[in-house]
């Protein structure tokens, strides 16, 4: 069976991590794989299966009216953490998508912002739905959102 693009990412993170510059080419590797996250230039800090951190920077363009992060930045970020953890977890027959999600604004978000999702996902070929949360925290360890995502989990279809 083929492998999937997010075992592939889990594969291309495992092997270029450790190279000098292989997490800056990972992260471009990841923008163009998912293009609209790459426009919040995350970056992986930790990738396992069912586990990860992503980051994000500060900057102006990813600011609201208020000189804080904007809310959909925030949820991009979330939603990357629930997706590698999800789909990193997963056996190469199943596949996840995302079928809706909810985030809980706690502070404004300022500095540096980093998601953190830890997803046990068993393993069964029914199709089934899994609520899966992450928690974003600034530099000084406060949480400034709380991100669930809802993932249809199932068998991989054939190409």
């Amino acid at each position: 069976m083929a492998e999937s693009a997010t075992h592939q990412i889990l594969a291309n993170w495992n092997r270029l991590r450790r190279l000098p510059g292989g997490k800056w080419l990972f992260h471009r590797f990841l923008g163009r794989a998912v293009p609209y996250t790459g426009s919040i230039s995350p970056e992986v800090v930790e990738l396992e299966p069912g586990r990860v951190r992503v980051a994000m920077r500060d900057r102006p363009r990813l600011r609201n009216h208020l000189r804080s992060l904007h809310a959909v930045a925030l949820t991009n970020l979330g939603e990357l953490a629930t997706g590698l953890a999800v789909t990193s977890s997963l056996p190469s027959d199943a596949r996840g998508i995302p079928t809706g999600f909810s985030i809980e604004f706690v502070k404004k978000a300022r500095g540096r912002i980093e998601a953190r999702c830890a997803a046990e996902v068993e393993s069964s070929p029914e199709e089934r739905d899994v609520d899966v949360e992450a928690d974003l925290e600034d530099e000084s360890g406060d949480t400034v959102a709380r991100f669930t995502a809802r993932w249809r989990i199932g068998p991989r279809r054939p190409a």
